[in-house]
């Protein structure tokens, strides 16, 4: 019988009274993930397994479960020396001949009458003897023959790494200020992997930024809810606030005030729904408004922690990621947000707290902000 194997990170072993309930939400998001599926869930001494008409089918859904380290598919067998060899023997055939192989054997079970070494040898004898062009290579094999000896027993056919992290949601909450670009959702992704639930808010400004531009964030937040099994998205109408700017404000400093009221916004909805922190996509130096001293004054705004896991990154390595995650494609789609928009020609790059504040008393933050969040049209993908 073809069983799916699942190895969660080894993080989770590490986490003494608390593996539990480590192990309890990680279970719990597994079956969320597969909650159209037809399947069991099948325990062998802590080892977990799903059996399913199409293990396949369940494999690529299962990897992408943070907290998962590996997805193995076996196929399990009683605990007999005869079968167990038969069955290696058959999953060896599947490779080329010519290759190199070791088996390896794992007795979690000591009432085996064998030792792992004993047993490994013995199946790799009969590998040999009952096939023609394999030779056995144990430091760089191009093969190896896993077994596990437990209640039951279990040889390897593949295995293929999982997404690791934490299971999602068992670290606290966070608001993502999700743009259509493509440094947010991957810090999105980064922070949903140590096991942070999300939230996004997404800024739009109506009619300067058009519906398929909103429609792709919700396509970014619909990928991310792929690894998360869910994401509910924000969207904040924002135009009143950014004509508010343009009026009363220099028209240096438009971008770093919208960076605080995105802020003020995303604390909002953080106070609103109960969520403990902000997540940006933002790196040092890369744009503008990205200098140390308009972090320092965007972080003023917000009464959150805020987070951004990108903040030493260079953007080679974050489209990577991008490209990893599946987001790249969608995040280069050319309709503009808000931020790209409204952009003064001599942005100021060194922000002084004082000079910003005293500038944004000329605008009803308080009302501005109150209206922005009523106004908020909710999205669970």
């Amino acid at each position: 019988m073809e069983l799916l194997l699942i190895k969660y990170a080894s993080e989770i072993f590490l986490k003494g009274l608390n593996r539990g309930r480590f192990e309890k939400k990680l279970k719990e998001n597994i079956k969320n993930v597969l909650k159209e599926e037809e399947y069991s869930f099948l325990i062998d001494q802590n080892r977990w397994f799903i059996q399913a008409e199409d293990v396949s089918r369940i494999r690529e859904k299962v990897k992408k479960v943070f907290g998962v380290y590996e997805v193995c598919t076996v196929v399990q067998t009683e605990r007999d020396i005869e079968k167990i060899k038969d069955l290696a023997l058959s999953v060896m055939k599947n490779h080329p001949e010519g290759s190199s192989f070791k088996v390896i054997t794992k007795r979690a079970n000591k009432d085996f009458p064998m030792n792992s070494m004993e047993f490994s040898a013995l199946v790799g004898a009969h590998i040999l003897k009952n096939t023609t062009g394999y030779h056995v290579e144990i430091k760089n094999p191009d093969h190896a023959v896993e077994i596990e000896i437990r209640d039951m027993a279990y040889v390897y056919v593949s295995k293929e790494k999982g997404i690791g992290g934490m299971p999602y949601g068992i670290n606290g909450s966070t608001m993502l200020m999700l743009s259509g670009g493509i440094d947010s959702p991957v810090a999105g992704f980064l922070m949903a992997k140590r096991g942070i639930e999300i939230h996004a808010a997404y800024y739009h400004s109506h009619p300067y930024t058009s519906e398929r531009a909103k429609d792709k964030v919700k396509d970014l937040a619909s990928i991310l809810s792929e690894y998360t099994g869910k994401v509910i998205l924000h969207v904040v109408p924002f135009t009143e606030i950014q004509m508010a700017i343009m009026d009363k404000c220099p028209e240096n400093e438009l971008t770093i005030i919208m960076r605080r009221f995105m802020m003020k916004c995303a604390c909002a909805l953080a106070e609103k729904y109960n969520v403990q922190s902000v997540t940006t996509g933002e790196s040092i130096g890369q744009v503008a408004s990205q200098t140390m001293e308009a972090l320092v004054v965007s972080d003023d705004a917000g009464d959150r922690p805020v987070f951004r896991p990108l903040v030493a990154m260079d953007k080679g390595d974050i489209m990577e990621i991008s490209r990893k995650i599946g987001t790249y494609e969608t995040s280069i789609l050319p309709y503009e947000d808000c931020c790209t928009i409204f952009v003064p020609k001599h942005p100021v790059t060194k922000p002084k707290l004082q000079y910003i504040k005293k500038h944004e008393e000329a605008l009803d933050s308080e009302e501005l902000v109150e209206r922005a969040i009523e106004g908020t049209e909710v999205f669970v993908l």
